[in-house]
């Protein structure tokens, strides 16, 4: 880090993430912006999340007193390539000719022809992200991902699956994403963990926290997967706290179904939406920030290790407050400090 460097001074214009002057080649945490939402079904606007939450980051104070200075380790955000909000506009285009026809459903070919265009954007997509994830963590950083809808973090799950097998997923969101190619897509945000159960066999187990809003197919594949995919449901937490159960012993719960390795895998819409208003498909219900910082913390003081993780579904809002970006950005610090946390020897 360059000696000049104040952490208790306000951010430079243009600085890096947080306000840092590290380079990814410095850093040891590296993050993937990832400005993708093709498939996005209702409301929009998580292709602008990398950016407004670069903007919001350089808000947050860098000293955290759960996780101390996680910001001497160097963290550094990647410049997305040009092709990749290219990809992301082309790709809209012919989705939003599905969407509205309510999927491929009528079966008429031009419709056949967008799914298949949109899927062929995905698989481009997700192989970038793929690639980018595995040389980073091949150099030996530890690598996250911003979106972008849910659907981009099939690729950085499957980098960290290769390097370690075995792992577990943690999964926060108000949905369960299991849904089978949505509305035609193969790579839908409403299918990533179809699809991450389906393809990616170094996933042990997938632990889903806060889901509330979810299709009985859904529901019957998390109930035939022999043990693979545990679901905490909202209901269930909240009923669990109306019978007074504290917070801290709902998440041992929750960490003790997961193994030794986790990846985490969150959807700003997994937090009340009074934290996320304008996320693609809020609902109510959800966990408060604290409850959410404190269920990363409860997987760290276990002994476990954080390997990667992603934040998703961050989407600003169009009149311009920054309430959005700004939850997402010290959800995104904790989950950084709670990682480097735990992968201290």
């Amino acid at each position: 880090m360059a000696t000049h460097f104040d952490p208790a001074a306000a951010a430079q214009p243009g600085s890096g993430i947080f306000g840092l002057p590290h380079s990814p080649d410095e850093a040891h945490v590296v993050v993937i912006p990832v400005p993708f939402e093709a498939t996005t079904s209702y409301g929009g606007g998580t292709s602008d999340g990398p950016a407004a939450l670069l903007d919001a980051s350089r808000q947050v104070d860098l000293f955290d007193v759960e996780t101390g200075r996680p910001y001497e380790r160097g963290i550094a955000m990647l410049e997305a390539p040009a092709e990749l909000h290219a990809w992301n506009t082309q790709a809209k285009e012919r989705a939003q000719v599905v969407i509205e026809a309510g999927g491929i459903e009528a079966g008429t070919p031009e419709l056949l022809a967008a799914a298949r265009d949109v899927n062929a954007f995905s698989e481009k997509l997700n192989d970038h992200v793929y690639r980018t994830a595995k040389h980073w963590l091949e150099q030996g950083k530890c690598v996250a991902a911003v979106g972008g809808d849910h659907a981009i973090s099939f690729g950085i799950i499957q980098a960290h699956a290769e390097k370690y097998p075995g792992m577990g997923v943690l999964h926060l969101d108000a949905h369960a994403d299991l849904r089978v190619a949505y509305e035609g897509f193969t790579w839908s945000h409403a299918s990533i963990f179809y699809n991450v159960a389906e393809r990616i066999p170094g996933v042990k187990t997938l632990v889903q926290v806060g889901l509330r809003d979810m299709s009985e197919n859904e529901h019957r594949y998390i109930e035939s997967s022999g043990g693979r995919i545990q679901a905490f449901f909202d209901a269930t937490l909240q009923q669990n706290r109306f019978d007074g159960l504290p917070w801290n012993q709902q998440v041992k719960q929750i960490v003790d179904k997961l193994p030794q390795q986790v990846y985490l895998s969150f959807d700003i819409d997994g937090l009340d939406p009074v934290l996320c208003p304008h996320t693609g498909t809020p609902v109510p219900g959800g966990l408060s920030f604290p409850e959410a910082t404190a269920l990363v913390a409860g997987v760290v003081r276990s002994g476990r290790t954080i390997v990667g993780f992603d934040l998703t579904e961050v989407a600003p809002d169009p009149e311009g407050s920054e309430w959005d970006a700004n939850v997402g950005a010290r959800l995104l610090y904790k989950m950084i400090g709670w990682m480097l946390k735990s992968q201290k020897a």
